[in-house]
């Protein structure tokens, strides 16, 4: 163990050792530097000077004689002088000068590695093993328990500790301002503790002496910070005050106690705040006293503490109602006058209403008609208030705020005493009131108010869903009416803001609104709703309020309202496939695709992207509502056109023609995309040709999907036979490569697609023909669909078979057309098929279908070493002819 620690101290000082030496001599190697450079300007300097005026400023009359510069002579230091006819002097010094500086970083370097493994060794060794020694002593005493000291004598350390810090920032509060008030706090925190943890933790000091020592150090904290005009000071005292009970709790304890100490501290802040207006602090009190208050009642709370709590949380209460008036009456006014904003501290005129009254309603455990008095009567203590603060000019703003929340508690007290969704109902309406009414008069508040009203009524009617008692009638039930009239107050609010030039704030009102209209009909349909209709309900409520925001947008147009409409009929597409790619034991009904709601989405649908038609400007896919709407549109046609023919065909019909119907709406969409736009785009025209080569990707990229998850499925195609590249799956399959193929030669397609394309798609056919024979030796009952099948001697000589011919084709394909590429590819495949020969069908030489395999190959062989034996040749340009002389 020692050997162990003496290595990892070696590890870790040896480098830090090395590095403070490197910096150590890397500055004094950048002084000397410095040194050097500064000589030498002084030098030029000096040398400028001494030149004679006649040398540097020639006479006109008498030119000068050309003379040949002088050497410079070389110094005893390594230096030369400077040459003063040489005009590139100057880089030849920073040459030598970077020269320098080089060949010192490698002496240093040098230096480093010598301290390593030169001098004195032993001296450097010992240093570790006694610094590992030190360590070890240390620990050993910690584990046998010398330095342990009794409580009393630890915490008396601790406070003669706190009292010299004390002290000592006392002294030091006029020549170093910001240390002696940090230490000043953090003593006066430090003795808050000690005397906690003296009476509550270890029993030293009697509880009484214990709270009277405290009321004496928050006095003291107080006096300090007046007097010295220091709110770091307060800061830091009280956040150590507060944290004290929090590190040193053992158990529960008594809420007496615990209580009574932070009365004390929020007395000193209350005293603090009679003659300092400092936020930050009396921030820091509220949260503090209510964040520990709340965490207690929830860990800790029992109904018997009830004639405890209920005093002080009044008492807290009573402290931040009052704190924010004096806040304001001891700031100055800013620049914009008597009415400046920054005089309202609005996070204790609000927060402290709002928190206080949500824990008197956990104290009197959701009892309503005291809680309803208990708003009554805060409302009324508010009006006094607003009353009073508004005779004053310089506090009208705050008394404004008082009559606001006077208002809101007053309000407050009607859902005590009525039903949820009632007051749900009233607060929307009232919300929406008042940010009209904050528009019309130009007043931030009530703006605010009433958003924060329309925020409660939702708050208020989601947490009352779940004890709602079961509705009978649609529609004309209080849930419905309340969740109704909330998005109608949102969109209104929506309306009147977007009107006053505020897009921001329109924007999340009419998202309010609009969840709310959605969400609530959406729960009424899923209660009411037949489960075979369920799908249809909601496709046309979808529909039927697109098609509302369409005749909106069409009247008044907004980027908020397009991208609604192609988000519902975004929502669509999830409707319409959930019975396709939901696991059935029968074939999809056409009742699951819910047809009359697919018909209202598909016709009021072209209605909506006839209005979104009118804003289009033909931007890319990506900023333009409209191409999404459109690929929705079509998105949604395809799905249920799927859903449809797998709907329509037969029982009888085997799994190969259900499969092929899957890629039919798909195929010919695209096809008609790219042959026949107008007949899909016809609403959309003419935005839609610039958003056309993304709707055809989309499609293209379902198709290709699609095309990969049917690959792996034997498709039997009952009740008729297999035939070899006649059954629907390889033939809607071969079509799909088809139409991808004729997509990578439109000119919608990129360019490095349309390179790149071929040979996937090429890959894409090889794969489709190799399955299907794997496909045919299955449904011919050679074997189950699984990667067994392929240890059958037929299917491998099939392959093989399969294989050569397309490699000979290619072979010929590409000596006949001068495609290099082509031929170098056939002829590749050709090789893999020779590997194929000797590795696999080697062992099935003993049969016809091993034989048939060899012989085969070779003869395709031999005819392509006829018909293109060799790559064909780049084509060149000629050379030039010699001309004879």
């Amino acid at each position: 163990m020692p050997l162990l620690t003496l290595l990892l101290l070696a590890l870790v000082g040896l480098p830090i050792a090395v590095a403070i030496l490197a910096l150590v001599r890397t500055a004094r190697l950048q002084r000397r530097v410095e040194a050097l450079e500064a000589a030498l300007l002084r030098r030029t300097a000096r040398d400028a000077s001494l030149t004679p005026e006649s040398a540097r400023d020639p006479a006109p009359d008498t030119p000068a004689a050309p003379s040949a510069p002088e050497p410079a002579m070389p110094r005893r230091d390594g230096w030369r002088e400077p040459d003063r006819t040489a005009p590139a002097a100057a880089p030849r010094q920073a040459s030598r000068l970077g020269a320098l500086i080089t060949d010192r970083a490698a002496r240093l370097k040098a230096t480093a590695w010598g301290w390593l493994t030169e001098g004195n060794v032993p001296v450097k060794v010992g240093t570790l093993v006694l610094f590992a020694g030190l360590a070890a002593l240390i620990r050993h005493a910690t584990e046998e328990g010398w330095l342990t000291l009794p409580p009393a004598l630890r915490l008396a350390g601790i406070a003669f500790l706190a009292l010299g810090a004390l002290g000592l920032g006392w002294r030091q509060r006029q020549a170093r301002r910001v240390f002696a008030l940090s230490l000043q706090g953090g003593a006066v925190g430090i003795l808050l503790m000690v005397i906690f943890a003296a009476a509550q933790r270890f029993g030293l000091v009697p509880l009484p002496l214990a709270f009277a020592l405290s009321v004496i150090l928050v006095a003291g904290l107080c006096l300090l910070a007046v007097l010295q005009n220091a709110l770091a000071l307060a800061v830091l005292g009280t956040l150590a005050g507060f944290l004290a009970p929090l590190w040193l709790a053992s158990g529960r304890g008594d809420p007496a106690v615990l209580f009574g100490y932070y009365a004390l501290l929020n007395l000193a802040i209350f005293a603090i705040a009679w003659y300092r207006p400092w936020r930050l602090l009396n921030l820091l009190g509220f949260l503090a006293t209510f964040v520990i208050a709340t965490a207690w009642g929830v860990l800790a709370y029992r109904p018997q503490d009830y004639a405890i709590t209920q005093p002080f949380l009044a008492l807290f209460f009573l402290i931040y109602l009052v704190i924010p008036i004096l806040y304001a009456r001891r700031r100055p006014p800013g620049r914009t006058g008597l009415t400046d904003g920054r005089m309202i501290d609005g996070s204790l005129v609000f927060g402290t209403p709002l928190v206080a009254f949500g824990l008197q309603a956990a104290l009197l455990e959701g009892a309503r008609l005291p809680l309803a008095f208990c708003a009554l009567g805060l409302g009324l203590l508010y009006t006094l208030l607003a009353a009073l603060l508004r005779r004053r000019p310089s506090l009208r703003p705050l008394g404004e705020a008082h009559a606001v929340l006077a208002v809101g508690l007053a309000t407050l007290a009607v859902p005590l005493a009525l039903s949820a969704r009632v007051s749900a109902s009233v607060f929307a309406v009232e919300g929406a009131a008042l940010i009209w009414l904050g528009l019309r008069q130009r007043r931030l508040l009530p703006q605010l108010t009433g958003a924060g009203l329309q925020l409660l009524a939702g708050v208020v009617l989601i947490l009352s869903l779940p004890f709602q008692r079961p509705e009978t009638l649609a529609l004309a039930n209080p849930t419905f009416m309340a969740g109704a009239l909330i998005a109608a107050s949102g969109l209104a609010s929506a309306w009147c803001l977007r009107h006053r030039g505020r897009s921001r704030w329109a924007l999340g009102a009419y998202l309010w609104g609009l969840a709310w209209w959605l969400g609530i009909a959406l729960q009424e349909i899923g209660r009411l709703a037949p489960s075979h209709l369920a799908d249809d309900w909601r496709l046309a409520l979808l529909a039927l309020t697109g098609a509302l925001i369409a005749e909106f947008h069409r009247r008044h147009p907004a980027p908020a309202l397009a991208w609604s409409l192609a988000a519902g009929l975004l929502a669509t597409l999830p409707l319409l496939a959930a019975p396709l790619v939901a696991p059935h034991s029968s074939p999809v009904t056409l009742s699951q695709l819910a047809p009359w709601g697919w018909a209202l989405v598909v016709i009021l649908g072209d209605r909506q992207l006839r209005v979104l038609r009118l804003t289009a400007v033909g931007a890319p896919h990506h900023r333009e509502p409209g191409a999404w709407a459109q690929g929705a549109w079509l998105w949604a046609l395809a799905l249920f056109l799927t859903g449809a023919l797998l709907a329509a065909l037969p029982p009888p019909l085997g799994e190969g023609w259900r499969l092929a119907a899957a890629l039919l709406p798909w195929l010919g969409l695209l096809a008609l995309l790219l042959l026949r736009p107008p007949l899909l785009l016809a609403a959309m025209l003419p935005p839609a040709e610039a958003w056309r080569p993304a709707l055809a990707a989309s499609l293209a990229l379902a198709l290709a999907a699609l095309w990969l998850l049917l690959l792996g499925r034997p498709g039997r195609p009952a009740p008729l036979a297999w035939w070899p590249l006649l059954n629907p799956l390889f033939l809607a399959q071969g079509a799909s490569l088809l139409v991808l193929w004729r997509l990578q030669r439109d000119p919608i397609c990129p360019a490095r697609l349309q390179e790149r394309g071929v040979l996937a798609l090429a890959l894409a056919a090889f794969a489709l023909l190799s399955l299907e024979v794997l496909r045919g030796a299955h449904l011919l009952d050679l074997g189950p669909w699984s990667p067994s099948l392929l240890e059958h001697q037929a299917v491998q000589t099939a392959l093989t078979l399969l294989w050569s011919v397309l490699g000979v084709s290619g072979w010929i394909l590409g000596s006949r057309r001068r495609l290099r590429e082509v031929w170098l590819v056939s002829a590749l495949l050709m090789a893999v098929v020779l590997a194929k020969l000797v590795l696999v069908d080697r062992t099935h030489l003993g049969n016809l279908l091993g034989i048939a395999s060899f012989i085969g190959y070779g003869l395709l062989c031999i005819a392509v070493g006829y018909i293109a034996p060799a790559p064909p040749r780049q084509a060149r340009e000629p050379a030039p002819r010699e001309e004879t002389p």
